[in-house]
């Protein structure tokens, strides 16, 4: 075997580590064709995993994780992907929910640690060398982004103050958060099954008054994103219109 293929197959190796590490589950199929080999090659990059130590448990008909409470140690990011975070970093406070800017200036901080010094320096040098024209920074609006983004994937739901456009008054919701839309004009907008409707909504954060977590759960809706999308291209109805 050439020092090619092995350090091909190494690499192949670490990114399957990777996956494993982020995802709960991860499918023998899917890596193949991510990686362009066969089944059987995943197969026996699994084998080789589990002799390292990997504790990798095969769950039948469904694929692979790794075993509970195992950690493995922190990724090591490359000066490539961490300057990729530090200039996404000056985009992210483009938006408008100050959640959101706060999660993301606390990851990239928890990333910067982890760096090697030499890394380190060049990051930090990036870091002062971009910039967003202060024309396009505006006042966050929102800040509830990132609450609701926790209620969406533990399927909590919600108590939600909101105001419609055009009305003084707000109104109470309970609502199922469901996805969440970048609109064209610049605004996060929640997708979420509506309790009192009875059917799902669009709810422009901004117009959030306050969110409040219950101790009511919900199932998870079996429609996709894409599938309400493509629904809603077929009878669009603007997201303040749909509370009425």
């Amino acid at each position: 075997m050439s020092i090619h293929t092995d350090m091909k197959r190494l690499s192949r190796l670490s990114a399957i580590l990777l996956q494993l590490q982020t995802k709960r589950l991860v499918n023998a199929n899917d890596l193949a064709e991510k990686f362009a080999v066969s089944v059987r090659t995943i197969y026996r990059d699994i084998r080789v995993l589990e002799q390292t130590g990997v504790p990798i448990a095969s769950i039948e008909g469904k694929g692979y994780a790794l075993a509970e409470g195992y950690k493995i140690p922190p990724v090591m990011f490359t000066e490539q992907e961490a300057n990729a975070l530090i200039t996404a970093q000056q985009l992210i406070n483009l938006n408008k929910d100050s959640s959101l800017i706060d999660t993301y200036k606390t990851a990239v901080d928890k990333v910067k640690a982890v760096l090697n010094y030499t890394v380190k320096d060049k990051v930090e040098l990036l870091s002062k060398r971009v910039a967003v024209s202060p024309a396009s920074l505006e006042q966050p609006t929102s800040s509830s982004l990132t609450a609701i983004q926790n209620a969406l994937t533990s399927f909590t739901v919600l108590r939600m103050s909101y105001r419609a456009e055009g009305k003084n008054d707000s109104s109470e919701r309970l609502i199922e958060p469901f996805a969440f839309y970048y609109s064209m004009q610049q605004h996060w907008t929640l997708i979420a099954f509506c309790r009192l409707r009875n059917d799902f909504r669009m709810f422009r954060l901004d117009r959030i008054e306050a969110v409040y977590p219950t101790d009511f759960k919900f199932a998870p809706h079996q429609l996709s994103l894409q599938e309400y999308l493509q629904e809603k291209e077929k009878n669009f109805t603007a997201p303040d219109k749909q509370l009425s």
